[in-house]
């Protein structure tokens, strides 16, 4: 979809008219306020699949004849966008995998193996997704390493102090941290943490599952030495994603699966391996997902703009300031600047309560631990509710919301 210039409202509609989903053919329509667990797919993504799935089902770097050399043609353009996305200099510094829990997996298994010994620190912050939590514990418990936490502020924000006061100790040998919060929906300082992170010898990767959505993203301007991000949260196919990491780090770093397209001579004794990124990405590859990401990055570098930044700023400013007016309800994640995620809990309602009815009165959101238990436990809470939007959400949507849960609270409490 070409850049356009129309009235906000126009505009937003001409954006909702790309996206199937969203185009009502009886029955009540759904407003999909759960972006931030997956996107609904535009057109031009949908068609392109189906297309694949005729012109270009073959297997991606094995043969020489017309239909794999289509699928192979598809597979390094969606390596490639995704390269141009980041703003990497080379292809070798992109790795295609099925997503951001497998992108940090192998990083944390080839890193780990790569740089830690025992007594080693990786250091999270507390307000990471379970994806990059668990894999660094593994790691370390390969290595007999240590993760440890710096803390974050009662209003989401980061602590830097005791963040630098960590890594001045000088144990501190990767840094993992989300550059947009999944719960909170605050952007965080991921580029002074990777400056802080460098003056003490420490290497920084950024989980981008958020922050590629509703970030212009340069991994140089970051200063960032790894960043991932899943396919399907930016309107491609489940089953694909992106690890990124500087050259000189990837070369050094062993694989970690072996088999398929990652080698480069095998005996019977011994193989030696590809170059980065083919060493990464054994077996055959979910090659029609990978190959989506070209024609999901197309549509997203045609809708990232100002006018879709204002819209969903009004829609941030107008729910935080509907929300915090109703009695008994905590927003979590106060801190500016801030993406369009907003958790929240009501007293005297359950979280799961509150989603189910909502559902049923036509509103898609999560509710839930959101796949960030230490978190949320660390508010004193079970669960939240977790408002996400997206460039096709509207104004209208969130001011239907509003006096929907208006509704249902008075029905629970």
């Amino acid at each position: 979809m070409p850049i356009i210039t129309l009235g906000m409202d126009k505009y937003i509609e001409q954006i909702r008219s790309c996206f199937p989903f969203l185009r009502a053919s009886g029955g009540k329509p759904v407003v999909y306020f759960d972006s931030a667990a997956t996107s609904q797919k535009p057109e031009a993504v949908i068609d392109f699949v189906k297309d694949s799935m005729v012109e270009a089902n073959a297997n991606v770097h094995r043969a020489v004849y017309g239909l794999a050399e289509m699928s192979t043609l598809r597979y390094e353009a969606g390596r490639e966008a995704a390269r141009n996305l980041l703003g990497a200099e080379e292809r070798y510094e992109t790795v295609l995998t099925s997503g951001t829990t497998a992108s940090i997996n192998l990083l944390a298994m080839s890193l780990g193996e790569l740089l830690l010994k025992s007594g080693d620190v990786i250091l999270l912050s507390e307000g990471e997704h379970h994806s990059n939590i668990v894999p660094w514990q593994m790691a370390a418990a390969r290595k007999d390493a240590v993760v440890r936490y710096f803390p974050i502020n009662p209003d989401g924000s980061w602590n830097m102090e005791e963040a630098e006061r960590i890594l001045s100790e000088g144990k501190v040998r990767i840094v993992s941290a989300a550059h947009i919060s999944n719960v909170l929906g605050i952007v965080n300082p991921v580029r002074r943490l990777a400056e802080t992170a460098h003056r003490y010898g420490a290497l920084v990767h950024l989980d981008g599952a958020q922050g590629i959505v509703h970030q212009k993203v340069d991994v140089k301007q970051l200063q960032c030495d790894f960043y991932s991000f899943s396919g399907h949260k930016l309107y491609a196919l489940t089953g694909s994603g992106i690890l990124y990491g500087r050259k000189e780090l990837m070369d050094k770093m062993p694989p970690v699966f072996g088999g398929g397209e990652m080698v480069d001579t095998v005996t019977y004794q011994s193989t030696t391996y590809a170059e980065s990124p083919l060493k990464f990405e054994a077996g055959t590859p979910n090659f029609i997902a990978a190959a989506s990401l070209a024609p999901a990055i197309e549509f997203v570098n045609s809708i990232r703009n100002d006018q879709v930044h204002e819209n969903e700023q009004k829609m941030i400013d107008y729910l935080m300031y509907e929300l915090q007016n109703i009695e008994g309800l905590r927003i979590y994640g106060t801190a500016a600047p801030k993406a369009p995620v907003i958790s929240f809990t009501v007293e005297g309602a359950h979280h799961s309560d509150i989603a189910t009815l909502l559902g049923k009165m036509g509103f898609a959101l999560r509710s839930g631990l959101l796949c960030s238990e230490p978190l949320i436990n660390k508010f004193g809470q079970t669960g939240v509710v977790r408002i996400s939007l997206a460039p096709y959400n509207t104004m209208e949507e969130c001011e239907a919301f509003i006096p929907a849960l208006h509704r249902i609270l008075k029905m629970l409490r």
